[in-house]
């Protein structure tokens, strides 16, 4: 029988540690926060090697008083709550008295702090869980807390790191979040030396909007305030043309918490149904208001799981305050016709720019060339014919000039005549990948292709599904997933040729933290798949080169897609992330459900399905086609007994 240890304290508060402190962005969190409750109206948090290395965060709150600064490094230690009736109406950030201990067990910290009563200040340092200085100090008001080394005696929890870049990015997005959900604070994030971020603290959230995300996304904001029993809900929430292809950009707070709900983000996706694409998603900067016994946010250590007494009525609450925002700004613009034609017009203004000195020189106007009465009759036809054989002598002599002008007439006569079928009508494609018969010689690598049995195309259900019979067989076809599929195995087989177009103008992106990280770590992989991405500062990425298939158009919404996939799917190897964004990328540039298509279009697409093997199911596993043989049909309809 195994005997019960009691675990020694150091090997206890490293257990505790992994709670609590999971990585740098978890020390800033715990450290910002604990400055937040302690009245700070300026905080300076600043990093070096993604937070791994040095993290050092100053504020300008009430400070710590010397004889209390070895306390706030025991477990459960904490000014906030003193009873158990206290838990229920928890106002503050912190409360369990588990961060200070927790980092101190994995880092090296140090703490210079002074109160506005003590003259002098306290220097304080521990690492790993032992104390190592206690002194006098100078220092200003408030506290300046610096944690070195994380997790220097855990070497197992490093490799669980990632790089510093992406840390660094984990570190932002605290932050970022921090500062949105107190625009009365003034934040100042300094990252490898650099600022990255300085909010004005003016108590405006639109300020904060502006500083963190840039002026492309609080442009697209529209402001919100609602009250209904008790719960308040104040923020922004985005137009319906600004929505993402993802749900980052959703953030909700509670009393100033910043906090993850489904409930909450279902509601406010429900309240843009119908207004907004499938696939795309609201943003929304949202600080919900309940009383504090409304909420219970003892659940988790990190505190950013709650649970709502009464869940219901707070998403009724954000859905109704979603809804009376939208409508109130679905109003339509007036133009005011009167005003604008009382406008006088600018008077042309012909401007010339000429030395001193020098006279004006107009040119005349060009003029038409005369008509010659005798112009047809001027030449021979013996001299015409003369000339033409020269001419013609000379493109055979010359292959640049036979290139550049072919005989367009003998070209033509050599052709063999095809007929168009029947269905054939004269009507423009619209602006997808080229679908002609002559797309079933393109770069698609065909395998097994059968006898070349006659399509004939019936035609088009719910502009959807192409209808055609085929050796005895009635088939329907998926055309969006069929067009998705050939264009997926031509992307694969021009995966090794690195078939891309330079884009005239780089899109540049404006992401959230996790996208961009995500993305950085990705780089080799959007390579492999056609694109050129590359960092370019901030929260931005430039997109420089694409797939040949690809609109440009469609470059900003398929990249946010395709890091919102890799966000989901950070286990994938390699080759299955290539072909998850060579999925996206085919997926995209396919023709879509509901678009009008010429019928020769749809003729070239059947036939590319139904005599070749290689198109059976989309990249995304959806069928490409339903076949129904005739005996089949003849027993539905009781032909067949």
């Amino acid at each position: 029988m195994a005997k019960i240890n009691v675990l020694p304290k150091h090997i206890a508060e490293l257990i505790a540690a992994g709670e609590v402190v999971e990585r740098p962005a978890s020390v800033v969190k715990e450290l910002v926060e604990n400055a937040i409750d302690a009245g700070a109206s300026s905080i300076t948090i600043e990093i070096r090697g993604g937070g791994i290395a040095y993290i050092r965060i100053t504020d300008n709150g009430c400070g710590i008083e010397k004889e209390d600064v070895p306390k706030a490094f025991l477990p459960h230690a904490t000014s906030k709550v003193r009873t158990a009736e206290d838990l229920d109406r928890v106002l503050t950030l912190g409360f369990r008295g588990e961060a200070l201990s927790s980092i101190a067990a994995v880092a090296r910290v140090e703490v210079l702090t002074r109160t506005q009563q003590d003259e002098n200040g306290t220097a304080y340092a521990i690492e790993g869980g032992m104390e190592v200085k206690n002194e006098n100090a100078g220092c200003p008001l408030g506290t300046t807390v610096v944690v070195r080394d994380l997790f220097f005696n855990t070497p197992a929890r490093m490799k669980f790191l990632k790089r510093d870049v992406s840390e660094a990015n984990a570190v932002a997005d605290v932050v970022d979040k921090l500062a949105l959900s107190h625009p009365e604070i003034s934040f100042r994030f300094l990252r490898e030396g650099k600022q990255t971020l300085l909010t004005p603290g003016d108590n405006q959230l639109m300020s904060a909007i502006y500083a963190v995300f840039g002026k492309a996304f609080a442009d697209g904001m529209v402001e919100l305030h609602y009250t209904l029993d008790h719960v308040q809900i104040d923020g922004y929430i985005c137009r319906p043309i600004s929505a993402r292809p993802s749900r980052t950009m959703q953030i909700f707070f509670l009393n100033g918490r910043c906090i993850k709900s489904r409930s909450l983000s279902a509601s406010l996706e429900n309240a843009y149904k119908n207004a907004v694409m499938v696939g795309r998603f609201p943003s929304c900067v949202l600080n919900v208001s309940v009383p504090s016994h409304f909420v219970d946010v003892n659940v988790h250590p990190a505190k950013t799981e709650v649970r709502f007494s009464d869940e219901r009525k707070i998403s009724s609450c954000l859905y109704y305050a979603v809804k009376t925002a939208l409508q109130a700004d679905d109003e339509k613009k007036q133009v005011d016709l009167a005003r604008l034609t009382q406008k006088p017009k600018p008077a042309a203004v012909q401007l010339q720019m000429v030395e001193d000195d020098e006279p004006i020189v107009t040119l005349p106007k060009p003029s038409a060339p005369q008509k010659r009465a005798d112009f047809w009759s001027s030449m021979p036809a013996s001299t015409y014919r003369g000339r033409t054989s020269t001419l013609s002598s000379e493109r055979t002599e010359n292959p640049f000039l036979a290139q550049e002008t072919p005989d367009l007439l003998s070209s033509y006569k050599k052709k063999p005549s095809k007929p168009l079928p029947q269905e054939a009508a004269p009507e423009s494609s619209p602006k997808r990948e080229p679908l002609p018969a002559q797309a079933e010689k393109a770069s698609v690598r065909i395998t097994d292709q059968k006898e070349n049995a006659p399509v004939r195309l019936i035609g088009e259900a719910f502009r959807t599904y192409i209808i055609c019979e085929y050796d005895g067989k009635l088939c329907l076809i998926d055309k969006h997933a069929a067009h998705e599929r050939v264009i997926f195995n031509r992307l694969k087989a021009q995966a090794s040729e690195k078939g891309r177009q330079v884009l005239l103008s780089p899109v540049t992106l404006l992401v959230s933290k996790q996208e961009h990280a995500v993305i950085l770590e990705q780089l080799d992989a959007f390579s492999a798949c056609g694109f050129t991405v590359e960092d370019f500062g901030g929260e931005s990425i430039v997109v420089r080169e694409c797939p040949m298939t690809i609109d440009p158009a469609d470059v900003h919404d398929l990249v946010l897609e395709i890091a919102e996939n890799l966000m989901q799917n950070k286990s994938d190897i390699q080759s299955e992330k290539i072909d998850r964004i060579l999925a996206t990328t085919a997926c995209k540039a396919a023709i879509k459900a509901g678009n009008t298509n010429d019928p020769a279009e749809l003729l070239a697409l059947a036939r590319r399905v139904l005599e070749h093997d290689d198109v059976r199911f989309c990249p995304h596993g959806r069928p490409v086609v339903i076949e129904m043989s005739r005996y089949e049909l003849e027993k539905q309809f009781g032909r067949i007994q």
